[in-house]
């Protein structure tokens, strides 16, 4: 054989040995994901989650090979844990979890996507995981981070976006009350507000989270729950001209003190209701219909996917605002996929502050 053919014969064996050990490295990897064990019986135990080991996917024509890289962990995601009626399907005892996610294409046999593209989706907690693309976005790490499609410029920020402008519809001049505020929505709703000309106060758990709403977040004032001795009253206080509008994340005897503070035709946002997320039987309480027929004030409750066909709107009206430094925003990042677990936990402690998302 010629020098010059040997030379290239040579070099494709090499070339085909790299691609059989690359093969043989991927087949033989395993594909850690995450199933629901047991259902929670109040707040979630580590125990409620299993780690498990599967092959990673072969993807067919029309499919694409991703790996996690984001994993967000939201509250929301304790309902699904139940074994009850919701607004979405719940979780199957023995199989995957799913959330929001950001992924990266590594694998591709569609024209939509080629690798190295990263998505945005409702995802599995597996590290890599074969899609046909239906449902996923296509992000642009150029125009923000990678993190931030989880959050402010994801369904956390569309859930304080279209929650606050569609049901609360605010004002120049009103006043707006935000529980869970040093929450991923919350902080956001809060900033939304001052840039509607609104007065805004936030109701957080501890005198760090305080401070940092009103140094960083821009609210006009802030409690903390956990120290007040009369929410009603502090509400009161810090809310000399009453309540127009209040965004409720938590639910609970902090509503409590809020509903007796509100305004004629106040406006009464339900996102969530943490504070009851883990209870085992629905607790009693002061009622909120005297103050909704005094006041002739509406309370709604929502889920974002109510707005899904004004999603590009919403996405351009935020991702402006960050641009023009009119919008911030604060993540708690764990890192590793073994961290799922614990840091969805870790939300029902406070552990947070802004948007916890685990970082793989």
């Amino acid at each position: 054989m010629p020098l010059r053919l040997h030379h290239i014969y040579h070099i494709f064996l090499m070339d085909m040995k790299q691609r059989n050990i690359c093969t043989l490295k991927i087949n033989t990897m395993k594909n850690k994901a995450i199933i629901l064990n047991s259902r929670p019986e109040g707040k979630p135990k580590l125990s409620d989650f299993k780690f498990i080991n599967e092959e990673i996917p072969e993807i067919t024509n029309g499919e694409i090979l991703l790996k996690i890289k984001y994993v967000s962990v939201d509250p929301y995601l304790r309902g699904r844990m139940s074994d009850a009626e919701s607004y979405v399907k719940p979780f199957e005892l023995k199989k995957v979890i799913s959330s929001g996610v950001v992924a990266e294409v590594i694998e591709s046999k569609t024209e939509k996507y080629k690798a190295g593209d990263f998505v945005s989706g409702l995802l599995e907690w597996k590290e890599y995981q074969q899609s046909d693309g239906n449902g996923l976005l296509k992000i642009d790490k150029k125009i923000a981070p990678l993190s931030a499609y989880l959050g402010i410029l994801g369904m956390t920020g569309l859930t304080a976006f279209f929650g606050l402008t569609e049901i609360g519809v605010p004002k120049k001049g009103e006043t707006i009350v935000v529980s869970g505020a040093a929450g991923a929505v919350g902080s956001i709703v809060g900033q939304i507000g001052k840039i509607s000309g609104c007065r805004v106060v936030g109701i957080a758990g501890t005198d760090k989270k305080v401070e940092m709403l009103k140094s960083k977040f821009g609210f006009d004032d802030a409690i903390n729950y956990k120290t007040t001795k009369n929410i009603q009253k502090d509400i009161a206080a810090v809310c000399p001209n009453g309540v127009d509008i209040y965004f409720d994340n938590v639910g609970g005897i902090i509503s409590d003190g809020v509903h007796a503070n509100i305004n004629r035709l106040a406006r009464i946002i339900v996102c969530g209701a943490i504070s009851g997320y883990n209870d085992t039987s629905l607790k009693t309480g002061p009622r909120a219909e005297y103050f909704l027929i005094k006041k002739s004030a509406l309370m709604q409750g929502f889920i974002v996917s109510n707005y899904a066909d004004k999603f590009p709107e919403g996405i351009k009206q935020l991702a402006q605002w960050l641009k023009e430094g009119k919008l911030i925003y604060t993540e708690t990042i764990a890192e590793g996929f073994d961290a799922i677990p614990q840091s969805f936990i870790d939300l029902f402690d406070g552990k947070n502050k802004g948007k916890m998302i685990v970082k793989i």
